[in-house]
């Protein structure tokens, strides 16, 4: 049982009940497996390139089928993820419509730098042309304890964003044995103002997984009757078939229901998922 009194309320997650009802859900999952919501799996994706060789050719390549697609019936990716280095190139190649520039910032992915710094570079995303900044919450703090030097830099990182929106990232495969903290990195990401809370890096060796999707969304959903805000979900990390996207889509509507499956409350960060979708289709 986990308490922060700044944010007056007890975490107490029932492990089995979380494994019991992910568990039903995956068993379930076969029923969303239909032409319409593969489809519309499509439009959920942030597609996503953070490789260490990624340089200006391989971005501008990388943006070019979605500057091309042309499926009437298939809604274009949500966005296109990059460092930020590459947040210019994009801007000044993407010509596909309603395609966000989301970038990952903030000393990403270890956050283990001077706040400072992590400031001076959100805002200077923001200035070249990002639309969303997906940044890691300080995993080392939350470890040791340190809540509210997790509230009170994520809340900075807020107002560096200025317009440009946040997706805060808890890294939960550093600590996906730990339900309660799940819940509590979620609640404290929502309350330094994020618009999405998001699971993975995909730079360390556990990334998304259903549970911690279902605490997330299960947090969401607490927070949302607790103050009527509305917060999105980024499962992220490892998610490349048809049926690792399906599975996320199925706990995100059995949790929160359809109000969530919109580009808006729901992405899917990935680089092979899109070309597996399509193939499916």
């Amino acid at each position: 049982m986990t308490h922060y009194n700044d944010l007056s309320f007890t975490v107490s997650i029932d492990t089995k009940t979380v494994k019991d009802k992910t568990e039903t859900i995956i068993k379930n999952k076969e029923s969303y497996n239909r032409p319409e919501i593969i489809k519309q799996l499509y439009g959920f994706i942030d597609l996503t390139s953070l490789n260490t060789s990624d340089n200006e050719a391989h971005i501008k390549a990388f943006i070019e089928p979605v500057n091309t697609f042309d499926k009437a019936d298939i809604p274009n990716v949500a966005g296109i993820c990059i460092y930020p280095k590459f947040i210019e190139t994009v801007k000044n190649n993407l010509t596909a419509k309603n395609v966000k520039i989301v970038a990952v910032g903030a000393n990403f992915p270890s956050s283990q730098t001077f706040l400072s710094i992590k400031l001076a570079e959100v805002e200077l995303m923001v200035q070249k042309g990002a639309d969303e900044i997906d940044v890691v919450l300080s995993v080392g703090e939350l470890l040791a304890g340190h809540y509210d030097v997790v509230l009170s830099e994520l809340r900075l990182i807020k107002e560096a964003c200025g317009k440009a929106h946040l997706k805060v990232i808890l890294e939960t495969g550093s600590y996906a044995d730990d339900y309660n903290l799940i819940y509590l990195a979620s609640w404290l990401a929502m309350e330094a103002g994020a618009d999405f809370i998001k699971t993975s890096t995909g730079k360390i060796s556990v990334s998304a997984t259903p549970e911690a999707v279902f605490i997330m969304a299960t947090a969401i959903k607490d927070y949302h009757h607790k103050t009527q805000q509305k917060v999105g979900l980024k499962p992220a990390g490892g998610i490349a078939t048809v049926d690792d996207a399906l599975l996320y889509y199925a706990i995100v509507d059995t949790v929160l229901g359809q109000n969530w499956l919109s580009p808006n409350l729901f992405r899917i960060g990935a680089s092979r998922l899109a070309k597996n979708i399509l193939n499916a289709i």
